[in-house]
């Protein structure tokens, strides 16, 4: 029986996100194991509304800040060479990585 790998990927970038998707999935190709994905999760927004006037008098005007958190998942065969190689992958600061054998 084959051991399966679920790599959940989460980031603020989109384009960071798929760069390292395009990595993983390269590595994958040349070493012949069996990858599904990457699949991408529904985008969670996080929304932040603020008061513009700093004392509260004055007007009703807000701010509305938004982050969007970006989510991928990638399963694949966990061949020790695949994984060693995914493992020497450089992952930039604000992509988080979460790597579970199954």
């Amino acid at each position: 029986m084959v051991q399966r790998a679920k790599i959940k990927l989460s980031s603020i970038s989109s384009n960071r996100l798929d760069e390292v998707c395009n990595q993983v999935k390269s590595i994958a190709t040349k070493t012949g194991t069996r990858i599904a994905g990457p699949i991408p999760l529904p985008t969670k927004y996080l929304l932040v509304p603020t008061r513009k006037s700093p004392c509260g008098e004055g007007t009703h005007t807000w701010d509305k800040w938004e982050m969007r958190v970006h989510k991928r998942l990638i399963d694949l065969d966990a061949d020790e060479r695949t994984m060693r190689q995914i493992m020497r992958i450089r992952i930039p600061e604000d992509v988080y990585i979460e790597i579970e054998i199954v």
